[in-house]
């Protein structure tokens, strides 16, 4: 008898299918037991009749627990009033394992508990909902720099050198020299991108703030784009076009989950191109506005992020950041030196930065001087000074976290629900 996914069961009406999973709920009226199956693509109602098993097979589904294993043989019928619209008639049953009493239940749990459990956690329909959306969210990005020609080129996980300051970085031992777990794949795009031209990288990155906030983990995902022959303005206009491209995707293939989230799609239906674009110059005056203290020349907080993103139906991009508070890399505006080419997009609904980049310096000697007043040590960035003297070009890109792209789609409070296992200030269990 063949085994098949929940997800596709309409294509089984009437047919003898197996189901393998496990259970997520169950109830008895004495002739029938009524399962809540899950398999991991969906749930479904198996029917059991008292009369189609013996006494002992019929006491032995009455002592299935929840989360319990095993697999159901039966045949596949409509029923409006089912959850999914299907039920399952089954007459035969194997059982993997009988669980323990198991730790979640319906009652309200801290998020001290929920963490500690999150192993367990993530077999909820909302924790998986919202796992489904990132995996949705990654596949429409990867999908959008592919079509466009982009090569996947990866970057390394160990660095000898910071790339966005150096107060924030894991040290670990190298074979008796100091290496760093990455920030950013960004640099060595650069010099990928002046061999294929059109680059992306995409993998974990790793900041070691102390930061409590529920927009920051210490390990988070970023996909990273980098484009040789192109200015800010390119960067932007890619940008956006990525941003429509996965808010499209995922209402037409995840509108399940974002219901089961109870997010309001109409928020995300509402996204078009072109942004709002707002000078860092234009958004202090805003901020100031609004009651911020904010001075030119500071970098903006998340409060000061959430007063302007909260302004907008779609993502909002602030672009030339005073340069001091830019990376060392970033280039200035060749109007306005005190200022850098640069742009951050702050998603809408307060939950600001979702992407940060801009141009990078190409000249040598620029980039050299910006190392050394960023007192930096010359002999690790030898390389980047290297793609400066070898055919250099404008060039410019960006990087787009995963985890708080996840948490504005799914409107959700916090990042540590947007990735199976966060790793959070003191916190690396499980």
């Amino acid at each position: 008898m063949q085994a098949v996914y929940i997800e596709n069961i309409a294509a089984y009406e009437g047919s003898e299918v197996t189901l393998r999973g496990w259970v997520y709920n169950k109830r008895s009226s004495g002739k029938l037991q009524f399962i809540l199956l899950r398999d991991g693509t969906g749930i479904i109602q198996c029917v059991a009749s008292k009369g189609n098993f013996s006494p002992e097979q019929f006491e032995a589904l009455d002592k299935l627990t929840q989360e319990s294993s095993l697999e159901i043989r039966g045949r596949v019928r409509r029923d409006e009033r089912a959850p999914g619209g299907y039920e399952v008639d089954f007459a035969g049953f194997e059982i993997h394992q009988i669980a323990d009493t198991y730790p979640i239940t319906p009652k309200e749990h801290g998020t001290a508990f929920l963490m500690e459990h999150r192993h367990l956690w993530l077999r909820s329909t909302r924790q998986h909902a919202t796992l489904k959306v990132r995996h949705e969210i990654i596949k429409a990005t990867r999908d959008y720099f592919d079509d466009q020609g982009f090569t996947l080129v990866d970057t390394p996980i160990f660095t000898p050198n910071a790339c966005e300051g150096t107060t924030t970085l894991f040290e670990t031992d190298y074979f008796d020299e100091k290496a760093y777990l990455t920030q950013s794949g960004q640099l060595y795009n650069e010099a990928t991108a002046a061999s294929f031209g059109r680059v992306y990288c995409f993998g974990p990155t790793f900041r070691a703030e102390k930061s409590k906030t529920r927009r920051h983990l210490m390990e988070f995902w970023m996909v990273e784009p980098e484009v040789a022959f192109a200015e800010l303005e390119d960067a932007m206009e890619l940008a956006e076009g990525l941003i429509c491209f996965i808010v499209e995707r995922v209402l037409s293939r995840r509108k399940a989950e974002l219901d089961r989230l109870e997010r309001d799609a109409s928020r995300l239906e509402a996204i078009s191109r072109p942004f709002p674009r707002l000078s860092y110059d234009d958004a202090v005056e805003k901020l100031r506005a609004a009651g911020s203290e904010i001075e030119w020349g500071g970098d903006f907080g998340g409060a000061d992020e959430t007063i302007l993103s909260e302004q907008c139906q779609a993502p909002l991009m602030v672009h030339r950041y005073p340069t001091q508070v830019k990376a060392f890399y970033m280039q200035p505006d060749p109007k306005r030196p005190e200022v850098a080419l640069c742009v951050d997009v702050l998603a809408p609904e307060g939950y600001g930065e979702i992407i940060g980049g801009g141009q990078r310096i190409h000249d040598h000697d620029l980039l050299l001087s910006r190392i050394r007043e960023h007192n930096l040590p010359l002999e690790a960035f030898q390389w980047y000074l290297d793609l400066r003297k070898y055919g250099t070009v404008p060039h410019a890109g960006f990087g787009m976290g995963i985890e708080r792209v996840v948490a504005w789609i799914c409107k959700l409070e916090h990042l540590r629900e947007t990735i199976a296992f966060p790793r959070m200030l003191y916190r690396i269990y499980p």
